[in-house]
């Protein structure tokens, strides 16, 4: 982490820059699928590990650099609607992505007066090779074929529909841009109308 740190304050100093206007926090992993009495020690804490603390350490160094600018810098934190509404077969996911949403409503009121906003923007499953790999696993954990289990999971969804980059992208400007500038602390679904992640445990 360290060495990424310096790689960034040196780009900045090189640009003549001394701050930031924007932290995105996307980086994570979608940790194991099995019930929680299955999930390995190892795997629930390597999760937790990289969703939660990767995202402290970020945006705690980032902290500075956003306060540098002045008033009108923003967290962004990309989480999930599971952190809304819980998934089955994936505890230590769904938990990480409860407590940033925690997390990001703490730094909405903590930076909040300094004109630094922060919010969680919560997709359901987006299109790509990341929801592919989800489905295999929970096919194969389900005894299912992924076919199967794409259309469970796009049924859940009122639009039957996945997610896009392009519909991440969106909000992100809209929130960076002066429209966006009155919202903070919030978690935002990018779900189709989502009100359930719920799975047919019994097939």
């Amino acid at each position: 982490m360290e060495a990424f740190y310096h790689a960034v304050e040196t780009d900045l100093a090189r640009a003549g820059l001394s701050g930031i206007d924007l932290l995105v926090n996307n980086a994570g992993v979608s940790g194991p699928t099995a019930r929680l009495e299955d999930q390995p020690v190892e795997d629930w804490l390597r999760t937790i590990d990289i969703n939660i603390n990767g995202m402290f350490l970020m945006t705690r160094r980032a902290i500075p650099l956003l306060r540098a600018k002045g008033a009108g810098g923003s967290i962004i934190t990309m989480r999930s609607n599971a952190g809304l509404l819980g998934c089955p077969l994936r505890g230590p996911y769904v938990a990480s992505k409860w407590a940033l949403i925690g997390l990001t409503k703490t730094l909405a009121m903590e930076l909040g007066p300094e004109g630094i906003r922060a919010n969680a923007l919560c997709p359901a499953s987006v299109e790509g090779p990341r929801i592919d790999r989800v489905i295999a696993a929970d096919a194969a954990a389900r005894g299912l074929t992924v076919d199967e289990v794409e259309r469970e999971y796009k049924r859940q969804s009122s639009l039957r529909a996945f997610a896009t980059n392009d519909d991440i992208v969106g909000m992100v400007r809209f929130l960076t841009s002066p429209a966006g500038q009155r919202i903070s602390g919030q978690a935002l679904a990018i779900d189709g109308h989502t009100e359930s992640l719920s799975l047919d445990m019994d097939a």
